[in-house]
């Protein structure tokens, strides 16, 4: 995800990383090159001249825009959903380790469940990526954690069946009052739901029919929208069309992006530096001294 003071009006212009038109570049450059086309020819096809004017243009292009919108919309929904289900996920790791540090009378032994809940936030990254999380269960987890681990399909969600079962065992042991389990189960069981909630939107796409309608429709309007321009506007015709086909692809693209928005591409959740910040705050809250707490920030811009 890029995350950058907005540029100049002028600089806005010209900007290329993260604004798709390195997607759409080759589908905008075809729709060009047949506008000029049709604009030599005067609209004439194999010695037929298409009989078309900008009317049914302006109705098909009217609907179009508002199907855009709303396949957008939708698409905007899952990603602001999928974002705020990871500011839950920053909100109850802090909640559930502030508790383990000022509820628990074995305060000194709970380094165990807090690495487990920093392993739960980048496993999830990494079954919402489709990644393997090895390398950074290995860093924050014992080996017979990650033995334990190795044979799980759903990693985090066995994380935080780890951190419950933990808890268990403190309360087993006395430290920790049954009053005060249930009050540690609450943060526990959101967690829980932030998991299902991320699984539930990386699992269900927008039904694919909504796409191919929008597909079609697009490219058919722009490869006949110059023969119905080239009568009113002529040599014009095709900075016209490519100006409407930009918008149109650049939003196709748009939404088809951040439609599932656990992915890697530029304008998709900084998965990365949300995991870092989440790593950095608990460890801060566990006393220790983080020398690269730069290293969220340096995610964030790239």
């Amino acid at each position: 995800m890029i995350v950058r003071p907005r540029p100049h009006w002028l600089r806005m212009l010209f900007v290329w990383r993260g604004s798709v038109l390195q997607d759409i570049a080759p589908q905008l450059l075809w729709t060009t090159a047949f506008a000029v086309l049709v604009t030599v020819l005067h609209g004439r096809l194999f010695q037929w001249k298409v009989p078309l004017n900008f009317v049914p243009f302006s109705l098909i292009g009217l609907t179009l825009a508002i199907f855009l919108g709303f396949r957008n919309g939708t698409s905007y929904s899952r990603y602001w959903e999928a974002r705020t289900l990871w500011g839950t996920l920053l909100n109850e790791t802090r909640t559930l380790v502030r508790q383990l540090l000022t509820l628990t009378d074995a305060p000194a032994g709970i380094d165990l469940p807090v690495a487990r809940l920093i392993a739960f936030v980048h496993a999830l990254r990494h079954q919402l990526r489709g990644s393997d999380p090895g390398a950074d269960l290995a860093r924050l987890l014992p080996a017979d954690d990650c033995a334990r681990l190795a044979a799980a399909r759903f990693k985090p969600a066995m994380l935080l069946l780890m951190v419950g079962e933990w808890l268990r065992d403190l309360r087993r042991q006395g430290h920790l009052a049954p009053a005060l389990v249930q009050a540690m189960e609450v943060p526990l069981g959101r967690l829980t739901e932030a998991l299902g909630g991320c699984e539930r939107i990386a699992s269900t796409p927008i039904p694919f029919t909504y796409s191919v309608i929008i597909h079609r429709t697009i490219y058919l309007y722009c490869v006949l929208l110059p023969f119905g321009l080239v009568d009113s506007i002529g040599p014009m015709t095709p900075v016209v069309v490519t100006f409407i086909a930009y918008t149109f692809f650049a939003l196709e693209a748009l939404g088809a992006e951040i439609e599932e928005p656990f992915g890697t591409a530029p304008n998709d959740l900084a998965l990365d530096a949300m995991s870092c910040t989440i790593e950095s705050t608990v460890r801060e809250m566990m006393g220790e001294l983080q020398q690269d707490s730069g290293t969220a920030d340096a995610y964030m811009q790239t």
